[in-house]
């Protein structure tokens, strides 16, 4: 394989929601993508969907160090290089729990995939990225609008998601001399199974439950290709893409 002509991306979470949507944007442009995910079924209905594809579905679970290292093993032995990861597995946690009442266990999962799974992947993308040829690449970490503002009930994955922006910060300045990109893409009320219940209501700071409009995911997706596909002297730090009207601006 000629690697100087590939296109080749890694997408975490690609088994579902907003993983799924930006592998299958980035498949049906053209790229190569390997789907990591904890569920292989999920993982294999995502790549079907692009069935001209150049697609590779890897069961990871990201906060295993080794199950990271063998998803990049496997993405360069099927396509040379990795020019591209999108860092976007996450799980929100238990819902509505109060911080007094949150079992340490329940803490501990979601910093374990939230945040050091993202550091393992980008740790592994960054090796791959310093040695490849032609040298470089893009890491686009799914921050999320609860990088900057959270939601009630919500402070294990409020907590991930702001320490996220400093892990981009910091992978960004670390990156320059390698020409390694990161950039960072805050999502607000995308229409997946995971805000399903929104359009019902969802609790707000003053104790209300309020419906929350949605957006279609696939604008999420284009969203990021669009960062993906940028030549990498250009960079999007930061970005955030919302339902327009969804209380976000003055939330609280």
């Amino acid at each position: 394989m000629d690697t100087k002509n590939v296109k080749s991306a890694v997408v975490t979470g690609a088994g579902s929601g907003i993983g799924r949507a930006v592998a299958v944007e980035l498949l049906r442009t053209g790229w190569s993508v390997t789907l990591a995910g904890r569920r292989a079924g999920t993982l294999e209905e995502t790549a079907a969907l692009v069935p001209e594809g150049a697609a590779l579905a890897v069961r990871t679970d990201v906060s295993l160090p080794d199950d990271v290292a063998a998803l990049f093993a496997a993405a360069v032995e099927r396509f040379g290089r990795v020019d591209l990861l999108f860092n976007n597995a996450g799980t929100f946690g238990p819902g509505g729990v109060p911080v007094e009442e949150l079992p340490y266990d329940a803490w501990r999962h979601v910093v374990d995939t939230n945040l050091n799974g993202a550091f393992l992947c980008a740790q592994a993308a960054y090796r791959q990225m310093k040695e490849q040829d032609p040298r470089g690449g893009r890491i686009i970490n799914n921050g999320s609008i609860s990088a900057h503002t959270p939601r009630p009930h919500s402070v294990a994955y409020t907590a991930t998601k702001h320490a996220l922006t400093g892990l981009t910060k910091s992978l960004s300045l670390d990156g320059r001399p390698y020409g390694i990109a990161v950039g960072q893409i805050d999502i607000g009320n995308a229409a997946t199974d995971m805000t399903a219940g929104m359009g019902a209501g969802a609790l707000q700071a003053n104790g209300e439950v309020v419906p929350e409009p949605v957006m279609d995911v696939a604008d999420v997706a284009r969203t990021v290709r669009h960062m993906a596909e940028l030549p990498l002297e250009a960079n999007v730090q930061f970005a955030t893409v919302l339902a327009t009207a969804m209380p976000y601006v003055g939330r609280g």
